[in-house]
């Protein structure tokens, strides 16, 4: 169990302590999409859903997930972010709307988690404004774009 952070000698789950780590300049950057159908594509385009603007909702929402992401996901830190950007833009090519997120801190751990959940949360908000017109969307391709900071360096995602 050595080799494992997040586990104490007895095997029992604990949060790592970071007390010791520099704090350094963290930025993360998270993306993924909603495959929808063309009409619903036309209505988030035009503003016709029933329950609204889908993009700016969604927005919104992902800036949320982020700043919820320790209630989330278990062992996250909470963390002091210095900015949440997230965008939504639509592909007509894919018939998709695009997220992207990209978090920033000055703290002793990343902020991967935290991009990676805003981005979720902005999808999962798409699927709920438009579930009424369409259930079959399809949530894909969350990933890790970039990340800067930290002892474990730097990372690029080769698209």
């Amino acid at each position: 169990m050595e080799d494992f952070t997040h586990f104490d000698d007895q095997g029992r789950a604990k949060m790592v302590d970071v007390g010791e780590k520099n704090v350094t300049r963290r930025e993360a950057t998270a993306a993924g999409r909603v495959l929808v159908n063309e009409e619903t594509f036309a209505l988030i385009r035009t503003g016709g859903m029933k329950k609204g603007d889908v993009l700016t909702v969604a927005q919104i929402a992902g800036i949320m997930g982020a700043k919820r992401t320790p209630d989330l996901i278990p062992m996250c830190h909470p963390i002091l972010m210095d900015g949440v950007k997230l965008a939504l833009h639509l592909d007509e090519h894919r018939r998709s709307v695009e997220i992207q997120a990209t978090v920033t801190c000055g703290g002793r751990t990343g902020v991967e988690m935290e991009a990676l959940t805003a981005v979720s949360v902005a999808a999962l908000t798409v699927y709920d404004m438009c579930k009424a017109v369409q259930k079959d969307m399809v949530i894909t391709d969350i990933r890790l774009v970039s990340k800067t900071g930290g002892v474990h360096g730097d990372y690029q995602r080769a698209e």
